[in-house]
Parts: structure tokens; sequence; C-alpha cells
């Protein structure tokens, strides 16, 4: 593995360290954490349409945005449910990030904006 590939690995686990950590202070149940922790791979069944809506599903659940703007409007509107979920949602992306999954290109489920998976 190269230098540069282990240090974006890293920095993607301490992102989920850093989002389950928060997690625990909310104090949420961890029966929620463990419910939703793969929910977000639900969008691989998009797939089922071939691997352009597969890419996009696969995306549109696996960036930051939508989680980030979550985790604001949890914080903002004092909603320990809303920002619960984002973290779970934040930690389920980083850890993908650490496993060296990316995000999908419309080439195929194996193509990644980080590499090929299982190269």
């Amino acid at each position: 593995m190269r230098p540069v590939d282990l240090a974006i690995r890293l920095e993607w686990t301490a992102a989920a360290v850093a989002a389950i950590v928060v997690y625990a202070m909310t104090g949420v149940s961890w029966w929620l954490f463990a419910l939703l922790i793969l929910a977000p791979d639900l969008s691989m069944l998009g797939y089922l349409a071939g691997p352009r809506a597969g890419a996009v599903s696969y995306n549109a659940l696996h960036i930051l945005i939508a989680p980030l703007a979550l985790v604001l409007a949890g914080v903002l509107f004092a909603g320990p449910i809303a920002t619960a979920v984002a973290l779970i949602w934040i930690a389920h992306i980083a850890i993908d990030r650490a496993l060296g999954y990316g995000l999908k290109l419309s080439t195929g489920f194996q193509d990644t904006h980080l590499g090929r998976i299982g190269r």
C-alpha cells in the first residue's frame, strides 16, 4: 500500500472513530446504531437497474453532503434522533472509505474513485 493510501485510510478511520464517539455522547440507544449502520448499503439495490443507475443510487447515500446537513439540522433544532442518524451515516461512510470502498463509477460496482476494489 502506498503511503498516501495509508494516510487516507487512517484519516477516514479517525473520522469513523470521531463519529462513533460523538454518537456515544448523544445518549441515543446503541440499538439504533446497530439497526442503521448498514442501511446506506441498501442503495446497492440500484444495481438491479444497471451499473449507471446503481452508481447513482449508491453514491447518493455515500457522500457526506446529506449527513452533514442532517447533523447540522439536528444540532440547530435540538433533534437528538436526527443527530444520531446523521452520525451513524457519517460513521458508515467513513468506515467504507477506511476499508478502501469509494464512490462508484458507472462502469461497474468494482470501479471506484479510489481504484478498483480487490486490486
